[in-house]
């Protein structure tokens, strides 16, 4: 009887190594199956070994039940559990240690979700951005329509100026040409011989114009200046740096022009010369939102 029950704990601990080893390697997947296969092995270990003890002591029955078949191993399906041919089916008993707990039902991907709802939402946003749009008036065609009005009033027409940095520039050069003013100043400056030659781009003349003037007159562009002052003459010189007010009235100055910027409202800005205005005034057209860069000038002829 000992060598049986000595046998019988080292088969359990053969068989409980055998069913942790296959509950590793199980899936989420697989899980259940071998669940049910390590359940079905214990029953039928346990089933094997009762009747080996039910046989070595002659008894028909275990713990005062009668067994509920005349078991006979040659009959009954076997499953060799140790290798040793033994064929094994009894009731199933359950082993707390080793039986997992039922698989909880899976939660909720709590980031899906957030990422579904932020989707939702920018889309919500998108659409609703997209018809205030629609209901928008379409400033740059309003603009467009203003300033031919504007022409028609004033005996102008448009001459439109590349789209680009030097648009402010180009349209005085243009003016100028247009007006038989010559692109040299009729004010003397003491750096002359850094204005290019005829042959370059007019831009690059009336850039560097307007930069000889303001070097020229530091003290009246001075307190306007927001950055030093070699810094500010490099960007106007020899850059596509934007131009504005201020290099509107070195120009002015420097031909002796009076220069008009029409704005689709009807606004008149003068820049005057403070000279007898005995030149003819140059005409630039302003725009806030039809070009792609947004502010631009264009240069405005005299209807012929």
């Amino acid at each position: 009887m000992d060598e049986l029950q000595k046998k019988h704990r080292q088969e359990q601990r053969d068989l409980q190594a055998r069913i942790t080893q296959k509950k590793k390697s199980a899936t989420k997947k697989t899980r259940k199956g071998v669940n049910d296969e390590c359940a079905e092995l214990e029953r039928q270990l346990k089933e094997k070994q009762d009747l080996e003890i039910s046989e070595i002591n002659g008894e028909q029955k275990s713990n005062g039940h009668p067994l509920d078949n005349d078991l006979d191993s040659e009959d009954e399906p076997s499953l060799d559990v140790n290798g040793n041919g033994f064929g094994i089916g009894i009731q199933r008993t359950d082993v707390s240690s080793l039986q997992p707990k039922d698989e909880p039902a899976r939660k909720p991907n709590r980031q899906k979700a957030r990422l579904a709802r932020r989707a939702a939402e920018q889309e919500s946003i998108a659409n609703q951005a997209a018809n205030e749009a629609k209901e928008l008036p379409d400033l740059r065609q309003q603009e467009s329509e203003a300033m031919r009005t504007q022409y028609t009033s004033k005996g102008l027409v448009e001459h439109e100026i590349r789209s680009d940095g030097h648009c402010l520039y180009a349209a005085v050069a243009d003016q100028l040409t247009n007006r038989k003013l010559d692109l040299m100043p009729i004010l003397p400056l003491h750096d002359m011989d850094s204005v290019p030659s005829s042959s370059a781009p007019p831009y690059k003349i009336t850039r560097t114009i307007a930069a000889s003037y303001i070097k020229n007159h530091v003290d009246d562009f001075l307190p306007f200046l927001e950055e030093p002052l070699d810094d500010y003459l490099h960007k106007i010189q020899d850059t596509g740096e934007w131009g504005g007010h201020l290099e509107l009235l070195a120009l002015a100055k420097a031909y002796n022009v009076n220069i008009n910027v029409l704005q689709s409202s009807g606004q008149v800005e003068r820049i005057e010369s403070g000279t007898d205005g005995s030149r003819p005034a140059l005409w630039l057209s302003y725009y806030h939102h039809n070009f792609g860069l947004g502010e631009h000038y264009n240069s405005l002829r005299q209807v012929s």
